[in-house]
C-alpha cells in the first residue's frame, strides 16, 4: 500500500495557522489527552467497575449467612378468686429476654451458585470488550477532531489568501478602468468574486470555530499549535484480506458478543437449576432469660441446634418452566447477534478500506491538479498583461487553483482519518498499540481487588 505524508496542502498550517507556542502539539499528544480526560471513556470505565461487583454478588450466594436477633417482653397476670369473701386478687408480673444467633451455609442450590458466578464473569469479560470498543471510538473521534481543526485552519488560510488576491485584482481592475484600459464589467466581475471570497472566509472561520469546540469536547483542551502527522501507518494491514481476518479475530464488538453467548448459556443452566433440590446446613444458638418481681430467681436456658435442610421443588406454578424457555430464546438471540456483529464489522472494514484507498488516490490527483492550476494561473496573468486575456480569465483561473488546493487539503485530511478508520475497524486502535505516553488503565486491577472481598463499604479508590 502506498504511504502518503502531508504535502503542501497542510504543511503551512503547522507554521502559521496557530499562535506560536514553545512546542507543537502532536496527534499522539491529543490522543493521550483524550484517553485520560474524555468523559465518555471514564464513564465506560466506571460501568466496568460496577460490573466487576456483580461477581462478588454472585459469590456471596454461596457464602454463609449470619444473623442475630434480640427480643424482650414483659407483662403480668391478675388472679381473682370467686369463692372467697371478700374477693381478693393477686398480680404476678413476668419478663423474658431472648438472644439468638443463626448461621446458614448453602451446600447445593441446583448449580445456580456456580453458574451464577460464571455468568457474572462472562458479563465482566463482555464489558471489558465494550470498554475497548469505547476506547476505540474515543481515540478515533479525537483523531478526527484533531485533523478537522488542522483542515479548517488550512481552509481559513486559503480563503484569506484568496481574498487578498481578489482584493488586489479589484484594485488593478479599477486602475485599468481609470486609465481606459479596462471596462466597468471587469471591475464588477472582480468585485463580485471578492464579495464571494469574503463570504467564504466567514464560513471557513465559522467551521473552524465549530471544529475547535468539538476538539475541546473530545480531547478536553483547546487546540493550540498542532503538528500534522499520521502515527498509525504501521498499524494498517497490508491488504483487505489481512484487515478482514484481523477484525474477525480482534474486534472488541465481536468478542463482546461471544462473551454474551457464554453468559446466556449459563443463564439457561441457572433457570434449569430452579427444578433441582437445594441443600443447606444451619446452626443456631438461643439464650433466654425469664423471671419476674414475684419470682425468687431468674431462669436461664440455652438452646443449640444444628441441622441440614433439603428442599425439593415439585411444582411452583409453572413460572420456572417459562423462565427456562425464555432463557433458551435469549441464548438463540445472543448467538444470532454474533453473526450480526460479524457482518457489521466486515462491512465496516470494507468501507474504511475503500475510503483509505480513495483518499490516497485523491491526494495524487489533487497535487497534480494544484500544480497544473498554478501554472495555468501564472500563464493567464502574463497573458492578461499583454492583452491576450481578460480579467474574467484571471478570476476563473484563480478560482480553479483555490478549489484544487481545497480538494488537496480535504484529501490529505481524509487520508489520515481513513487510516484511523481502518485501524479502528480491525480492533487495533488502543493506547497500547498507539504507544501513548499515559498511565494505561488496567481493568484487572479493580476486578482482583473486589471479586473476593467479603466485607467493606469503601471502593478500592477510597470512596
Amino acid at each position: 500500500m502506498a504511504r502518503c505524508a502531508f504535502g503542501l496542502g497542510l504543511a503551512f498550517v503547522a507554521l502559521g495557522a496557530f499562535p506560536s507556542t514553545a512546542s507543537a502539539q502532536t496527534l499522539l499528544d491529543a490522543l493521550s489527552s483524550a484517553y485520560t480526560n474524555n468523559p465518555s471513556l471514564n464513564a465506560a470505565r466506571a460501568q466496568l467497575r460496577s460490573t466487576d461487583e456483580s461477581v462478588g454478588i454472585a459469590k456471596s450466594q454461596g457464602r454463609p449467612q449470619i444473623s442475630a436477633s434480640v427480643s424482650a417482653s414483659s407483662g403480668g397476670t391478675d388472679f381473682r378468686s370467686a369463692f372467697t369473701r371478700p374477693t381478693r386478687s393477686v398480680f404476678a408480673d413476668s419478663h423474658s429476654t431472648n438472644l439468638s444467633l443463626e448461621i446458614v451455609q448453602p451446600l447445593y442450590a441446583g448449580g445456580r451458585i456456580s453458574n451464577g458466578i460464571g455468568r457474572a464473569e462472562a458479563f465482566v469479560r463482555a464489558k471489558r470488550e465494550v470498554l475497548r470498543n469505547t476506547e476505540q471510538d474515543v481515540l478515533f473521534d479525537a483523531s478526527q477532531a484533531f485533523m478537522e481543526v488542522i483542515r479548517d485552519s488550512a481552509l481559513v488560510s486559503l480563503r484569506e489568501s484568496n481574498q487578498r488576491f481578489l482584493s488586489e485584482q479589484v484594485r488593478a481592475a479599477r486602475d485599468r478602468f481609470q486609465v481606459g484600459e479596462g471596462t466597468r464589467t471587469d471591475v464588477a466581475q472582480a468585485e463580485a468574486r471578492l464579495q464571494e471570497a469574503v463570504a467564504q472566509v466567514n464560513a471557513a472561520r465559522a467551521n473552524l470555530n465549530t471544529s475547535r469546540a468539538i476538539y475541546r469536547q473530545v480531547i478536553g483542551s483547546d487546540p493550540k499549535k498542532l503538528n500534522p502527522a499520521s502515527p498509525v501507518e504501521k498499524l494498517i494491514p497490508k491488504s483487505l484480506d489481512d484487515a478482514m481476518g484481523r477484525a474477525q479475530r480482534e474486534h472488541p464488538g465481536i468478542l463482546a458478543s461471544i462473551h454474551n453467548v457464554d453468559a446466556a448459556m449459563l443463564n439457561v443452566k441457572i433457570a434449569e437449576g430452579a427444578l433441582l433440590p437445594t441443600v443447606s446446613l444451619s446452626g443456631s444458638v438461643t439464650q433466654s432469660w425469664t423471671g419476674g418481681e414475684s419470682a425468687t430467681s431468674t431462669n436461664f436456658s440455652t438452646n443449640r441446634q444444628v441441622g441440614v435442610r433439603a428442599s425439593i421443588p415439585l411444582y411452583q406454578g409453572g413460572g420456572e418452566y417459562a423462565e427456562i424457555r425464555k432463557a433458551k430464546e435469549d441464548l438463540g438471540d445472543a448467538r444470532i447477534q454474533v453473526d450480526v456483529v460479524r457482518d457489521r464489522v466486515r462491512a465496516g472494514v470494507v468501507t474504511a478500506w475503500g475510503q483509505l484507498q480513495s483518499a490516497t488516490a485523491s491526494i495524487a490527483a489533487a497535487r497534480a491538479q494544484v500544480e497544473a492550476s498554478q501554472l495555468a494561473l501564472n500563464g493567464v496573468i502574463e497573458e492578461q498583461r499583454v492583452g491576450q486575456r481578460t480579467t474574467l480569465d484571471v478570476l476563473n483561473a484563480q478560482s480553479e487553483l483555490v478549489n484544487a488546493r481545497v480538494q488537496l487539503v480535504q484529501a490529505e485530511t481524509n487520508r489520515v482519518i481513513a487510516a484511523f478508520g481502518v485501524v479502528s475497524a480491525t480492533g487495533r486502535l488502543n493506547s497500547e498499540a498507539m504507544t501513548l505516553k499515559v498511565a494505561h488503565y488496567n481493568p484487572v486491577e479493580h476486578y482482583e481487588a473486589v471479586t473476593d472481598k467479603w466485607i467493606g463499604l469503601r471502593t478500592p479508590d477510597g470512596r
